[in-house]
């Protein structure tokens, strides 16, 4: 007798909420049809907390991006940060220290600062569970194809994400894939993902540093 098909379902593996009220977030992730988010806000894992107790009708799983010294690195299934500016490899031996899933966000954008760097990349390809190879924040789809076909060649899982800053850029883009209970299940079923989504464009990274902009003048008024 035939084993009965798992049911598919919607994951966005980064996603950020420090410049979104937690409930608008949570709306629109509801409204998107997301069964699955990962909440990755940079170096802390507080707002994934405060997301995972509001969740209703839809999963949290609790991350962080990390920022080591050689760029960006996200952790998943985490109960407590990693601390920033550590190397690649020690900042994924704190990552697996927690039990944690190690994941590679836009390895080869030509728009972000922070992006891991070439060297680092390939020094640790062997230590990660999954690379984003769909970012819709990515500024050129090249990027993104770009890390599809080093995914392809490593033999790496996909990640997608929509990489949102605002709750307007929620399901811009997701994984389908394989339901899953657990932190094994959830990596085993990455490499039967389907890519979905599209670029964002180029007016949410405007509305970022504007947001930025913002935030700087907030900490100086209050200083």
């Amino acid at each position: 007798m035939s084993e009965p098909e798992k049911r598919r379902i919607k994951v966005d593996m980064h996603m950020h909420s420090e410049r979104s009220p937690d409930s608008r977030q949570a709306r629109r992730i509801t409204e998107t049809g997301l069964d699955v988010v990962c909440a990755t806000d940079h170096d802390t894992i507080e707002g994934g907390l405060r997301l995972r107790e509001i969740a209703d009708g839809f999963r949290v799983i609790v991350g962080e991006e990390i920022l080591s010294r050689e760029g960006e690195i996200i952790g998943l299934f985490l109960e407590k940060d990693v601390p920033p500016r550590l190397s690649a490899e020690e900042t994924i031996a704190r990552i697996r220290d927690q039990g944690g899933v190690v994941s590679i966000p836009h390895p080869f954008s030509r728009n972000r600062l922070n992006h891991i760097r070439r060297a680092a990349l390939d020094r640790i390809k062997t230590s990660i569970d999954a690379i984003e190879i769909f970012n819709a924040r990515e500024a050129f789809n090249a990027d993104n194809l770009r890390a599809a076909q080093y995914a392809s060649e490593n033999d790496i899982a996909g990640a997608v994400a929509s990489d949102a800053h605002r709750p307007a850029e929620v399901g811009a883009a997701w994984l389908e894939m394989d339901d899953f209970v657990d932190r094994d299940g959830f990596v085993a079923a990455l490499r039967g993902g389907t890519v979905n989504g599209e670029l964002s464009g180029q007016i949410v990274h405007l509305w970022t540093r504007m947001d930025v902009i913002r935030k700087w003048f907030a900490r100086r008024l209050h200083v």
